[in-house]
């Protein structure tokens, strides 16, 4: 395997539409990291993608420190570090502690409270066996409204997108 990304970066837009798919990007991204030069070779996924994670990160109710864990938990589980290094500061940011940035790449959570453990369970139950028991999504039932619950498991849906969007195209 090669250590390449297997898809380059899109040239620059030259139409009035990726123009502004390209501006969008920047205003809520700040500029156009690796993955997003890689999305823009199709400007609907680009576009769509840039809309949901967005939604993802600065719109719902997900606390910021469980958010990160939970995108830091996911790019361990699916190996993709660009991920993985992407999100870090991001985590600082929110409040996760080194002992916690180190804690989410092992099996041990004893580092973590109550409730980050159960959202690490939750994530990894959702990443490696797709299927959540009943008796899991009871407690996450009991910790979440409807509205936590659905943004909750989105958070971990796409970011298993993310991860293994850059994982199959090799971005490191």
């Amino acid at each position: 395997m090669t250590n390449r990304p297997r898809i380059t970066a899109a040239p620059p837009a030259v139409t009035e539409a990726g123009r502004a798919v390209e501006a969008q990007i920047r205003r809520s991204r700040g500029e156009i990291s690796a993955l997003y030069g890689i999305l823009l070779n199709s400007l609907p996924v680009a576009e769509g993608w840039e809309a949901l994670l967005t939604a993802i990160r600065q719109k719902t109710t997900v606390p910021p420190h469980l958010r990160e864990l939970i995108i830091l938990r996911i790019a361990i589980l699916n190996r993709a570090p660009y991920e993985f290094e992407v999100h870090v500061p991001h985590a600082r940011k929110a409040g996760v502690s080194d002992a916690k940035l180190e804690a989410v790449k092992t099996s041990d959570l004893s580092a973590f409270d109550d409730l980050e453990r159960l959202v690490l369970e939750y994530t990894d139950t959702m990443t490696r066996d797709i299927q959540v028991p009943d008796a899991l999504f009871d407690r996450i039932k009991a910790a979440f409204d409807a509205t936590g619950r659905v943004e909750l498991t989105a958070t971990v849906a796409a970011y298993n997108m993310v991860s293994r969007f850059l994982a199959a195209l090799n971005v490191h």
